[in-house]
């Protein structure tokens, strides 16, 4: 599936989301394989079960060995339990999102609950392709803008916890990807900060209303199962 007016297309092969970027970039990121800034044509995500994620395992060593497994040892990498037919894409100007949005270990930033993992992680896995070229200050900034794009998107879709309303969860994790260039600003005063915002909120919002379709605003209560999350 393309994304309109950007080289993303995103390919379904479970257990991997696959996001080709076109043509290698320079890639931005905290993910478990091959975090920093890297130059990548793909980031993938990896769908995992309890089955998968034993208590003694590496998890970041199994991924990379994943990933190198299938020819993608060089590309960036991230992992989630929700279901991989639940992502969501949106499309701003020159910026496409692919978000995979699982809220079953959400917390309130400043404030711990400490879910746990073997009650299903879900998480919230964000691969962003600008396709303007930025400096790397500006891929950091746009890289903040996701961020805040993507807890006002969760604030919106009204997560109640013990500790408040849900701002992320424990486990996010973002990429950021682009050609290297002279734009040097991606802030909110700037119409590629607009953009960004624009597509990260509608793509995580999306989802994060799925989910609560499915599971209840309430996920203390009701934290669903590996299986399919």
């Amino acid at each position: 599936m393309a994304v309109e007016r950007t080289d993303l297309r995103v390919t379904l092969a479970p257990p991997w989301l696959v996001a080709d970027l076109g043509r290698v970039r320079r890639v931005l990121s905290f993910a478990p394989h091959r975090p920093g800034f890297r130059s990548a044509r793909h980031v993938l995500i990896r769908q995992v079960r309890d089955a998968d994620l034993t208590p003694e395992l590496d998890a970041t060593r199994w991924l990379g060995d994943e990933m190198t497994r299938i020819g993608h040892g060089d590309d960036v990498g991230m992992m989630t339990s929700r279901g991989l037919r639940h992502h969501r894409l949106a499309c701003a100007g020159p910026v496409a999102c692919l978000a995979t949005v699982g809220l079953g270990n959400a917390e309130r930033v400043g404030r711990r609950r400490m879910a746990q993992p073997r009650r299903g992680h879900g998480t919230i896995n964000i691969a962003l392709l600008v396709e303007d070229g930025l400096t790397e200050a500006a891929m950091i900034e746009a890289l903040s803008i996701v961020a805040e794009a993507r807890t006002a998107a969760v604030i919106a879709a009204g997560i109640d916890l013990p500790t408040g309303r849900a701002t992320g969860t424990g486990t996010d994790c973002i990429a950021v990807a682009c050609d290297p260039g002279a734009t040097a600003f991606a802030g909110l005063h700037t119409a590629l900060g607009e953009a960004i915002g624009a597509a990260v909120h509608d793509a995580v919002l999306a989802g994060a209303l799925a989910w609560v379709a499915e599971h209840g605003a309430k996920p203390a209560l009701a934290v669903p199962s590996c299986t399919d999350s």
